[in-house]
Parts: structure tokens; C-alpha cells; sequence
């Protein structure tokens, strides 16, 4: 099964010759995630070929032109791509009186459904779950209503040794059970325990976005050892003033988050356009955070 993170943009409010503004696209089994549409973001998918027409459900962390300017051309290409299935869109509810107006001038005439979930800012909230995934989204600290997301599998059935199939003559139908934990009881009532027959599932996955938010501590219960995490670094310690006065956070910031979250990896970005060497930031970040990694548009970060 696949996991993989691919950054489309890593520009804050301004993009620059060599970086988008903020989109990301998690695939997880083929299944594509878009988190935030900056402008320009259908391009980015194109150049770093994830599938457009993989993609069912897009997240918005919230509505800052940065975060939000390349979706009315998604959707509208979307269209004319011929699309017939649903998509959902996460957001806050102000969304629809952002998009609503465009459509009904632009796209008249649409082929597929839009249907909106609306983000709530307290707490930690399920807003997808499928078989194999949850997604929530929790509040952040910016200028307006912002939410991070965390992603996360959902435990993988354990591994049967086949050895013990004939040994114990386990039927086909106790197998599911058993993948999923069930012990085995033999005809003559003898209890085989369930970690005698199986091994452990695969590792699951799991990716946290947070941006753009301020520093804030209440959201390390949420990202509690989350394998890869995306936290906003725009700042430099130098400009901590700008970070304070703009909602927005240092690279030490986020890597102090990463480190009380336990989690194994950190990718930094939403970088100010007044940085030309981002190497300062990551290096700032991997004093406190070692496992520390600047984004850069098309960085692809398979788990």
C-alpha cells in the first residue's frame, strides 16, 4: 500500500520563480488528497504528475487567498475534463459564498456534485474514515478560523503463518477472524492464542499538516507520534516580531512541536519570499529537531 507526500507549493503569500504557494497531495493507495489549492496549484499537478482525476476530496485549512486562489480553476478544469463523480470539499463554511458566485457565472452548467463539509474549530473532529484511513482536522492559532489535518491508517490485519493452517486445520472462514485478532479453538476445545498464529500487520502510516497557525502547544495531543509532519516555518528567529505580529511561526517553533510530538520527521515550509537561502531556516529547525528537511516544490516523501 502506498503513502506518499508530495509538496506542490512551499511559497507563503507570495510565490517566486522556483516556489508555488501551498498545495500538498498525500496518496495513500492511490487515492489522492489535495490539502490547500494555492494559485497556479493545476499546474503543479500536471508538472509533478499526481493524478488529477484521482482526486475526490480536497482540504482547505482555511480561506487566505494563498490557501484557497487555485481552486475555482480546479474546479472549473474539472469541468471541462468531462468530470462526472462527487467532490468533496473540507473547509469552513464561508467557502460556498467564496466559490458559489464564480460558478454560477463561470461554469454554469456543471457536470459533477460539490459537496461541502464544514470545519468546526474545537477540537479535534473525524471528518473522513474509510476502511483503510481517518482524517480529522483541529483548530490552529491564526488571524483567522484555521484548522490543521492528520492523516492516519488504520491498524493492518495481522499475518497468518501459514504453517499453522494445516497444523491446527483452520478453516477459510476462521481467517478473517483471525487476521483481525480472534484466537482459534480447536474441535477438542483447546484455546490457540492469537499471537501463536500471526505476526504483527504492517506499520501503518500517518501525516499531520499544520499551517498556518502560530506556535501552539495544545495541538501535540492531536499529532502524538505521527510518523511525518508538515509544520509551518515562515520565519527566522531574526524576524520573530513578524512571526508574533502575523500569526506565523519560527522554524524553531516547529521544530520544538515535532519534538514534544515524538514525531520521526519534519518538513518545514510556507517560507516568507524575503528568505533566497531557505538552508538558514532548515538549519535553525535541526538544532532542537534533528530530523529536519526544508520543503521544496516537488519533494516527494514516500513512508
Amino acid at each position: 500500500m502506498s503513502f506518499a507526500l508530495t509538496i506542490l507549493g512551499s511559497s507563503s503569500a507570495l510565490p517566486t520563480s522556483v516556489r508555488n504557494l501551498t498545495a500538498h497531495v498525500l496518496n495513500v493507495d492511490e487515492r489522492f488528497f489535495l490539502i490547500d489549492c494555492g494559485e497556479g496549484t493545476q499546474l503543479q499537478i500536471r508538472k509533478y504528475k499526481a493524478r488529477l482525476g484521482k482526486i475526490n476530496h480536497i482540504f482547505i485549512s482555511h480561506l487566505h487567498g494563498d490557501h484557497v486562489f487555485g481552486l475555482p480553476g480546479l474546479l472549473s478544469t474539472f469541468n471541462l475534463l468531462g468530470r462526472d463523480s462527487d467532490l468533496h470539499i473540507y473547509a469552513h463554511s464561508r467557502i460556498k459564498s467564496i466559490l458559489n458566485p464564480f460558478l454560477s457565472h463561470f461554469v454554469p452548467n456543471f457536470n459533477y456534485r460539490i459537496i461541502y463539509h464544514d470545519l468546526k474549530n474545537d477540537g479535534l473532529n473525524l471528518i473522513f474514515e474509510d476502511s483503510k484511513l481517518t482524517i480529522h482536522s483541529f483548530p490552529l492559532k491564526h488571524r483567522i478560523e484555521t484548522c490543521g489535518f492528520i492523516f492516519r491508517e488504520k491498524p493492518k490485519p495481522r499475518k497468518i503463518i501459514k504453517d499453522f493452517i494445516d497444523f491446527y486445520h483452520i478453516p477459510i472462514k476462521a481467517l478473517p477472524g483471525i487476521k483481525n485478532g480472534d484466537d482459534f479453538i480447536c474441535e477438542d476445545g483447546t484455546v490457540v492464542p492469537n499471537e501463536k498464529l500471526t505476526h504483527p500487520g504492517s506499520e501503518t502510516h500517518s501525516y499531520a499538516f499544520c499551517s498556518d497557525t502560530a506556535y501552539l502547544e495544545n495541538i501535540i495531543p492531536y499529532i502524538k507520534d505521527v510518523q511525518l509532519l508538515y509544520h509551518e516555518a515562515t520565519f527566522s528567529e531574526e524576524d520573530r516580531a513578524r512571526a508574533l505580529e502575523t500569526f506565523h511561526s519560527t522554524a524553531s517553533d516547529a521544530a520544538k512541536i515535532a519534538k514534544m510530538a515524538n514525531a520521526q520527521k519534519l518538513i518545514i515550509g510556507h517560507f516568507s519570499a524575503r528568505y533566497k537561502d531557505h538552508s538558514v531556516l532548515e538549519e535553525e529547525a535541526r538544532i532542537i529537531f534533528p530530523e529536519t528537511y526544508a520543503a521544496e516544490d516537488g519533494l516527494e516523501i514516500k513512508l
